[in-house]
């Protein structure tokens, strides 16, 4: 059994571009898990694997590896202080279409190296990753990469990650040099110079003094180091206050650590894995402040028989407890399930039990996963993370346990789709494997959802953007050989209501014998604020304010079932509602003509009729969007912007360029990174996410609506 004190569960996640999966594959590198370094631009990256991946020189599916490493590492020798720390690491995609990798990583691992570039700060997709950690609460370091680059600026970062991102860093390290003369680190704890040699490779690196031109700014920044570090331990502040020098390097990794898996700081260190420089400290650093499985708080969870709320420790001792966290299909072995086993201790060929079906399930095998390959294992225990062959059935967030003693984990958050496109099959042999392979991609993609056109009888898939979509195609064509025909993109518009009304359904059918009575009075309208802001991520407040057993209780299921199905229906144009409370308060039954179907059919007509007086409205999402350009397209870019019904919200300079941010709505955006190329002569570059949903103007509003009625009289 692993000393769970030597084990580490982290993630590598930042902004496309900033340089993630080529400093993964330093890390594998150093830990010797490969022999060569694979560039991500030659598409030889280990974590890269699948083809779209290697083609486009993108990450698009998280990958998980498992390597091993000495610390402290002094220039490469091994000696009796030397520890061997396990890691476990995930590679995120940086692109926000596959922002629910970045998602259900998060919610799996202890801690992060946040990566920014040197010469781009925090970007858009940089402040997505970071609301994520801080949704699942989990510590970080901040890396700042690419400081062999042109405006490259180390101190610049830092500020920027307190400024726009409200975190307290802290700098550990100075860079010696910058852009090309940037050559190492000085190491404000130990107060050294780090200077890697690049003939091995990063692999070894001199100590070498404080450069004298540095030793001014070194001080102070140590300085203000030992004061944002001692404020977190007292007796280092009264140590601080009497003389600064008197800290040992020791007190100062166990402040540092404390603060950083408290959330308190987030220390920033600097490198260029490119040039292989900085990977190592780096390393040793997650050794140093990132916590091990023992230092998080114990894994909260619900009792499904009792509804209470209940703990599991990190420990191989305590009944099982694990959260499947990303499905696979993998053509050798089938349907893999990567999961994090909080608490106990599992043998291949045991049972499981899954929560939310109620079954057991017999996991045949084990696996640590090394990006595509699998290596099989005999057990795993908790704090470690892995894949499991042998399931039925399974879904991403999917709680496994000991069937003796139920736990329902915390699901994961999962954002909304906000574009669709109409998919159907070229040949009567692609029908059937189409239906196959959709299936298939939902299972693996919970941003995914698909759904069929009543009116056109189209199968509509619906994504996180463009390019999310644009992958789903190539996979069914690659993976499932599924040749299809595909459509336009849509937007997903959605609906809500402005105001509540009361309302009261009757319904009632003779057909001879049984009939149908049910008679409900309710009001409809939007869910209350505070009940949206407790209740995250639900849409549907529902209140029984029935007394005097005016209908009986037994029905109610019934009426709220009903009510809630016809959500996922706008009475506009068909669109989903985005939140609704509904109270019913009075209503009448028949002894012998009312069931619950009628309570659920008067329901749903009762929805139709009132949903139509409450003020309904269609929304549409709302992009963020930061352009960067060069100063001549300024102009041009913002005129553009405008023509888009974008409202700009700021500007400023980085690095010689522009930087232009707007919120516009997502109908207006298609197509844009074409026309930004054409409009600068391909120098502008822009990035988008989805912001919110906000009313759509009336004109745009009645064209949806008219175009949605359309589709039903030709259909």
């Amino acid at each position: 059994m692993a000393d769970l004190r030597f084990q580490r569960n982290f993630g590598i996640a930042a902004h496309i571009d900033a340089g993630k999966t080529t400093t993964t594959e330093r890390i594998l590198r150093y830990t010797g898990m490969i022999h060569k370094i694979g560039e991500v631009h030659d598409g030889a990256a280990t974590t890269d694997w699948m083809e779209q991946e290697k083609e486009r020189g993108i990450t698009i599916t998280s990958a998980a590896v498992s390597c091993q490493w000495n610390f402290p590492t002094n220039k490469g020798t091994v000696d009796a202080n030397t520890k061997k720390y396990y890691f476990n690491i995930i590679d995120t995609p940086g692109h926000v279409d596959f922002t629910v990798e970045v998602e259900r990583s998060m919610r799996v691992l202890d801690g992060l190296i946040a990566l920014f570039s040197a010469v781009d700060g925090v970007e858009p997709q940089s402040e997505t990753v970071w609301r994520q950690a801080n949704r699942y609460k989990v510590p970080r370091i901040g890396f700042v990469n690419k400081m062999d680059r042109s405006g490259a600026d180390f101190l610049m970062v830092v500020q920027q990650v307190k400024d726009m991102l409200g975190a307290k860093a802290v700098p550990l390290q100075l860079p010696i040099g910058a852009e090309d003369d940037f050559k190492g680190v000085v190491d404000l704890i130990k107060m050294k110079g780090i200077i890697w040699h690049m003939e091995t490779e990063g692999m070894t690196f001199d100590e070498i003094p404080v450069p004298d031109d540095m030793l001014e700014e070194a001080t102070e920044w140590r300085g203000k180091l030992v004061e944002a570090v001692a404020e977190y331990d007292n007796t280092l502040l009264e140590k601080f206050f009497e003389d600064p020098n008197s800290i040992t390097e020791d007190e100062m990794h166990e402040a540092i650590r404390k603060a950083t898996v408290d959330l308190s700081i987030v220390p920033m260190m600097c490198g260029s894995s490119f040039k292989n420089k900085g990977v190592q400290t780096a390393l040793d650093a997650v050794c140093r402040y990132l916590p091990s499985p023992l230092d998080i708080e114990d894994t909260a969870g619900i009792d499904p028989n009792t509804g209470e709320t209940i703990y599991r420790k990190a420990d191989p001792k305590e009944p099982f407890a694990a959260l499947a966290f990303k499905i696979m299909t993998d053509p050798f072995v089938g349907r893999l399930a990567f999961f994090r086993c909080y608490s106990g201790h599992l043998d291949a060929g045991s049972y499981v039990l899954n929560v939310r079906s109620g079954k057991k399930e017999r996991i045949s095998r084990i696996m640590k996963m090394f990006a595509n390959k699998q290596n099989p294992i005999d057990f795993i225990e908790a704090g470690d993370i892995g894949a499991a062959v042998g399931f039925k059935e399974i879904k991403t967030g999917d709680t496994l346990c000991d069937e003796d003693h139920p736990i329902t984990l915390e699901n994961m958050f999962i954002p909304e789709p906000v574009i669709a496109i109409a998919v159907e099959p070229k040949t009567q042999a692609d029908v059937d494997k189409m239906g196959m392979a959709i299936s298939k991609l939902v299972e693996e993609d919970p941003t995914l959802r698909v759904n069929t056109d009543e009116d056109t009888g189209q199968t509509i898939l619906r994504g996180m953007g463009e390019l999310h979509l644009e992958i789903i195609i190539d996979r069914m064509r690659r993976e499932f050989k599924v040749e299809v025909n595909q459509g336009a993109p849509q937007v997903a518009y959605k609906e809500a209501f402005n105001a509540t009304v009361t309302h009261r359904e009757v319904l009632k059918k003779q057909t001879g014998g049984r009939g149908k009575f049910a008679d409900i009075q309710f009001a409809i309208g939007p869910a209350d604020e505070e009940w949206l802001k407790e209740n995250e991520g639900k849409h549907f407040q529902f209140v029984n304010d029935i007394f005097g057993g005016s209908v009986p209780k037994e029905f109610i299921p019934a009426i709220q079932k009903g009510f809630e199905v016809s959500m996922n229906t706008g009475v506009l144009a068909g669109y989903p509602l985005t939140s609704m409370k509904v109270r019913v308060f009075d209503g009448s039954y028949h002894d012998v003509d009312s069931d619950a179907m009628s309570f659920e059919i008067c329901a749903r007509s009762g929805y139709r009729e009132a949903g139509r007086k409450a003020k309904p409205i269609l929304l549409e999402p709302i992009m963020k969007v930061e352009v960067l350009t060069p100063d001549q397209y300024m102009g041009d870019v913002t005129g553009d912007l405008n023509r888009r019904r974008g409202i700009l919200e700021g500007m400023d300079s980085r690095a010689n360029l522009q930087v232009i941010k707007a919120k516009v709505p997502l109908s207006e955006m298609f197509g844009y990174v074409t026309q930004l190329r054409s409009m600068s002569s391909g120098r502008a570059t822009s990035t988008m996410e989805f912001s919110h949903y906000s009313p759509a103007p009336n004109n745009v509003a009645e064209a949806v609506i008219a175009k949605v009625q359309g589709r039903k009289v030709n259909a």
